[in-house]
């Protein structure tokens, strides 16, 4: 069953009680990078494994999204500031225990590159901290694999 989440702003990300934050350079460059991101929302199942569904919602201002195992977020946009950012806030989800959740996608060139930082900004119930604590190293293998792809499918167009 989907809940609502609490409405927090992008601020959150620096303030959350647990933060994740993994970081990865590739070689495509930040505006090829942030367009995978924030413009080809559907393409997100192309390159991110856990991802089974992506789609816009509201004129591009949401997402929705799905993930292996059956969790389902409905997202709102908090900042698509090309090539540099972008992050989005999570309204409803059925994911038990989570209270609040952004993710912050930041792209700083390097070299003739990109180093992608993810930081997975979260608060919940005491049972759901400490799962998150146990399931750091899957995410961060996850954000590792994802960014391979990313950069494969990127070198490719």
């Amino acid at each position: 069953m989907a809940r609502r989440l609490r409405p927090v702003e992008i601020d959150f990300v620096r303030a959350a009680p647990v933060r994740l934050v993994f970081a990865r350079q590739i070689s495509a460059a930040p505006e090829q990078v942030f367009r995978a991101l924030a413009e080809d929302v559907p393409g997100w199942t192309r390159w991110f494994s856990a991802v089974t569904l992506a789609r816009a919602t509201d004129g591009g201002a949401g997402r929705e999204i799905r993930l292996r195992g059956g969790t389902r977020f409905e997202e709102t946009i908090l900042a698509a500031k090309a090539p540099e950012v972008y992050a989005y806030r999570v309204d409803t989800t059925n994911a038990p225990g989570v209270r609040a959740l952004v993710e912050e996608w930041c792209l700083t060139p390097q070299g003739t590159g990109t180093r992608v930082q993810w930081t997975f900004a979260a608060d919940g119930t005491a049972p759901f901290r400490f799962v998150l604590g146990l399931a750091r190293a899957g995410l961060g293998r996850a954000f590792r694999d994802a960014m391979t792809s990313l950069d494969r499918l990127l070198a490719r167009r």
